[in-house]
């Protein structure tokens, strides 16, 4: 049985890499007493499939993983089990039932919506938001290889600032096969360090085969 789980991650793990995730939600099903189903072979690994990996540093209030079960267990025990046994800086927020041979997670995320907010005073914000929404294109250099990150950058715009009078951006970013917009490029573009910044991701967009579905943090 395919489960799907909504939940966030706080700061108390946004320094926790997707691998290490991937480890720490199979540890979490063990712990919670949860029937988790691994593949066959001579290497069995847990069924669970992550959606669109988050970069060290940020934090989500969205984040998707779907996780297969050896046996039916009602979602509301799996939600009660998985908020015992969840560690510190994750929080689970949905558990719902997914068809058996519905596509994986990551094919579908067509963008991801992003809240950025400032750590420092910087000049000429909204023009360096308009000179990034200007330009017919951005050349970037990741890896080795150019790209070009504008056709990544869906929408962006400046958001009121936060409590405390610092800057804050809202970046709707693409994901498409082989090129992810990538909030610290799009920074990078503005001169802005990633240190100078603190990222949420506030929504994961799915496509066509996600029936138009996006999904944000209440």
């Amino acid at each position: 049985m395919r489960y799907r789980i909504t939940f966030t991650k706080n700061d108390d793990m946004r320094f926790t890499g997707h691998l290490d995730l991937h480890r720490t939600w199979e540890r979490t099903f063990r712990r919670a007493g949860l029937p988790i189903a691994y593949s066959q072979g001579f290497h069995p690994q847990p069924r669970i499939n992550l959606a669109a990996a988050l970069p060290l540093g940020f934090t989500s209030e969205c984040e998707l993983a779907d996780v297969w079960l050896e046996t039916e267990v009602p979602v509301e025990k799996v939600k009660e089990s998985l908020d015992t046994a969840v560690p510190p800086g994750l929080i689970v927020t949905g558990v719902e039932i997914i068809n058996q041979h519905a596509p994986t997670l990551q094919t579908q995320v067509v963008a991801s919506e992003y809240f950025v907010t400032l750590l420092d005073s910087t000049q000429d914000l909204d023009k360096r938001i308009e000179s990034i929404i200007g330009s017919a294109d951005l050349h970037r250099e990741r890896r080795g290889k150019d790209y070009d990150l504008r056709p990544l950058i869906l929408d962006m715009h400046r958001l009121p600032d936060d409590e405390e009078g610092r800057s804050r951006i809202s970046m709707k970013l693409a994901a498409e096969p082989g090129a992810t917009g990538r909030p610290e490029e799009v920074l990078g573009q503005m001169d802005i360090t990633p240190e100078a910044a603190k990222v949420h991701r506030k929504r994961i967009i799915f496509g066509v085969q996600g029936e138009g579905q996006s999904r944000a943090g209440t």
